[in-house]
């Protein structure tokens, strides 16, 4: 087995609590640190797509998401160390609040993958409504885990001059930010969370502002205290046996950069396409993410694509879809204002957005009917959707779910001659458990 290692520096930001401003925090950070001349290579914590599009968009480099439940501490290893190839510092932002993992446990929480990182911790505290009080909530966080080192805390939605006096007295570490409330700053959100980057880039222009406030030279020297952290060295990609149409636009936009690297293992060929602007590209089988089918239903029924990827269906190439990919692969989508648009057909079942989510959970399961994945192949991932798939009753599944909701009933993954699409985001590389 051949490793490979890097003492690169890194820090990781994590919150109170989800809503304090470790998103704003963090990609300014990201754009401050590089504005001075560093490469920042950029992680999120957790199965989420929309916080790394603005690490990537800030960063110019593939935001990777580190997730021990699905991935495995070895991979949240291997994943880190590959990735940071190249890079000056490693900046990782948190999910929820700090101790906040699977089950209400460790697993997978952002303390957990400061751990596996030997990471130092910077907590990003709303002080919102509080004087003193903030100090105690210090205290609590950074005393809870004594197995966490924390290089400071950075407080945001500050007010007056007199707020911050009031803040910043009996602190157990050091205060490395101090950031006032800006309006400006707040990126919009709808369902499912924050607008992707392609749509508001504002988190490029929060650098200065970060600069501005917080002490960058006390967080890079942090950063700089960390050891070597070594990891089974990630497979090169091979030689290219198969083509495969990967959509990617504003419809079908989220994807694990690490699955995009596994197929290239298997020696795929990457084609990336927009089923609403371009036709179908040439390939042997296709890949249809999750993302906002639903914000794009009119234009996706009348899309050229839609007749183009029947026939390459009919043909018995393979077709596979995840999430925003199934409600495509549908007969059809209803929106919340009850207006129904044509999909591709492909499966036999119709789609409907709900006032609120249907599903939010990690997923464990097993295939049990495919002819895209092994039988019996065990697999992770997660699943979040404002969709409810209704499915004819004669239906065929392909996944059995031990852990999340599937389509119906632990079921999913319908599956129509080479057709198969679900609502669980896989991460390809096996897992092992927490």
């Amino acid at each position: 087995m051949i490793r490979a290692s890097t003492r690169i520096p890194r820090i990781v930001i994590a919150g109170t609590h989800s809503g304090c401003g470790k998103t704003t925090t963090s990609s300014g950070i990201m754009a401050a640190l590089r504005a001075r001349g560093l490469v920042v290579q950029p992680f999120k914590v957790g199965p989420d797509f929309i916080d790394p599009s603005h690490h990537s968009a800030v960063c110019g480099r593939s935001s990777r998401n580190l997730d021990p439940f699905m991935m495995g501490e070895e991979s949240v290893r291997r994943s880190f160390v590959s990735a940071c190839e190249g890079a000056d510092i490693a900046v990782i932002e948190g999910v929820m609040g700090l101790y906040d993992g699977v089950d209400g446990g460790e697993c997978a929480s952002t303390a957990h993958v400061a751990r596996i990182l030997d990471a130092p911790v910077v907590l990003v505290t709303d002080i919102k409504g509080m004087s003193r009080s903030v100090a105690a909530l210090v205290k609590g966080y950074t005393e809870y885990d004594p197995r966490l080192r924390f290089a400071g805390v950075i407080m945001t939605k500050g007010g007056s001059e007199k707020h911050k006096a009031m803040t910043t007295t009996d602190l157990c570490v050091p205060l490395l930010g101090w950031i006032p409330r800006s309006d400006s700053l707040s990126v919009k959100s709808r369902h499912l969370g924050l607008m992707m980057a392609d749509e508001d880039a504002r988190m490029k222009d929060v650098g200065a502002f970060i600069e501005e406030n917080c002490s960058l030279d006390s967080l890079l020297a942090a950063a700089a205290g960390t050891s070597v952290i070594s990891a089974e060295r990630r497979s090169s990609p091979a030689e290219v046996k198969t083509r495969v149409g990967v959509a990617l636009d504003e419809a079908f936009c989220f994807y694990y950069q690490d699955n995009f690297d596994h197929l290239r293992t298997k020696g795929a060929e990457l084609v990336f396409f927009s089923p609403i602007h371009d036709p179908l590209p040439e390939a042997d089988g296709y890949y249809f993410g999750g993302g906002y089918p639903e914000l794009y239903a009119e234009a996706l029924a009348n899309s050229r694509c839609k007749t183009e990827l029947k026939r390459a269906a009919d043909s018995g190439k393979p077709v596979f879809g995840e999430c925003g990919g199934l409600m495509w692969l549908n007969r059809s989508i209803t929106t919340q204002d009850e207006k129904s648009y044509a999909m591709t057909g492909l499966l036999d079942a119709d789609c409907h957005m709900e006032k609120r989510f249907v599903a939010l959970n990690y997923v464990v399961g097993k295939v049990t009917d495919s002819s895209l994945f092994p039988p019996g192949m065990n697999f992770r991932g997660h699943e979040f959707h404002y969709s409810k798939t209704t499915p004819d009753p004669d239906v065929r599944y392909a996944f059995t779910l031990t852990r999340g909701d599937g389509i119906i009933d632990g079921k999913d993954g319908i599956v129509a001659g080479s057709v198969l699409g679900g609502y669980t985001h896989m991460y390809f590389d096996a897992a092992d458990i927490c």
